[in-house]
């Protein structure tokens, strides 16, 4: 083979992995090299290793205008915006990665490391992994010096509670994190922006990253800032992660009324991602309504509504 030449340089293993089967698809073979060895639990992240790709000196040239070519689309504006697209979600979270690939990397699901054939491509299981147990002992922390009065069961059912799957899910939809996972093409046909198990794995990746990025300090600010608000409401109405059903029956049931009812309205969405609405009723009278993936937990929520409205009721 004739003496190699470098024609593109990033930070990112994604990037070299798109740009790379770009020029494959045009005929034009090339070489990934890089100076560091990736890892997934790296915690110096003062420097970012640097993957190159390489061609064939007498395709340089025909290499950098198909790269460039992908760049400028209408308008100027990029047809590949490898980096960029993760501009937003750095803002809604609130925090600027020093090593933008621990983000890319954890918005990488499982489907597009498959669909990967440089073998390049890490998915984000491990980042869960991490996350999940970051995020466990931080919302501990938090109940233990904030929620003092709360004995033992009290303490983990809430913790339960903020950790389910549907509760960091929900947390994942605010921030519009569905919009930035890295799916393969089959997850994305099947709606994996939209499923509940993705968002909340992509959610606890993102939390690993962070936490990796910059410390327990980092990773503690993010998750008070993203939980405040449920255990706000949960200190101010005495849930303590009680299950919802149960906390509202136990109300009307104090205020000598008819337990709920909880009446399906209907169904909607393809079968791959249906959801339910349901209505909770009291006496006759409807509540609230909420809808859910599941029945259950669109009954859970909309008894958590009708919680709210009837306690906001008397303040």
């Amino acid at each position: 083979m004739s003496d190699l030449v470098v024609i593109f340089r990033t930070q990112s293993d994604v990037e070299a992995s798109i740009v790379r089967g770009l020029l494959e698809a045009n005929g034009i073979p090339s070489v990934v090299s890089s100076d560091v060895t990736h890892d997934v639990f790296r915690l110096n992240v003062s420097e970012l290793g640097e993957v190159r790709l390489s061609v064939r000196a007498e395709d340089a040239d025909e290499a950098r205008h198909i790269i460039e070519g992908h760049r400028a689309g209408p308008g100027d504006q990029p047809a590949v915006p490898l980096r960029e697209e993760f501009e937003a979600l750095q803002t809604a979270i609130g925090y600027s990665f020093r090593d933008r690939g621990l983000l890319e990397h954890a918005m990488t699901h499982t489907s597009r490391a498959n669909e990967d054939v440089t073998g390049g491509v890490v998915d984000n299981e491990s980042l869960e992994f991490l996350g999940d147990a970051v995020l466990g002992f931080v919302v501990a922390d938090m109940l233990f010096r904030e929620c003092p009065e709360w004995d033992e069961g009290e303490k983990s059912k809430m913790k339960a509670s903020m950790v389910s799957t549907f509760a960091l899910a929900k947390q994942a939809e605010r921030l519009h994190l569905g919009d930035h996972l890295l799916l393969g093409r089959g997850e994305e046909k099947t709606g994996g922006r939209r499923k509940q198990a993705l968002l909340a794995d992509g959610y606890e990746a993102l939390i690993a990253a962070i936490y990796l990025d910059g410390g327990v300090d980092a990773a503690r600010a993010f998750i008070t800032r993203e939980f405040r608000a449920l255990l706000d409401v949960a200190r101010r109405h005495g849930l303590a992660g009680q299950d919802y059903k149960s906390g509202l029956q136990e109300l009307v049931q104090a205020r000598s009324q008819p337990l709920p009812e909880y009446r399906l309205v209907g169904t909607f969405g393809p079968d791959h991602e249906k959801r339910f609405e349901v209505e909770v009723l009291v006496g006759g009278e409807s509540l609230a309504r909420a809808s859910g993936p599941s029945k259950k937990e669109a009954e859970q929520e909309a008894a958590r509504r009708a919680l709210e409205n009837l306690r906001s009721e008397n303040l």
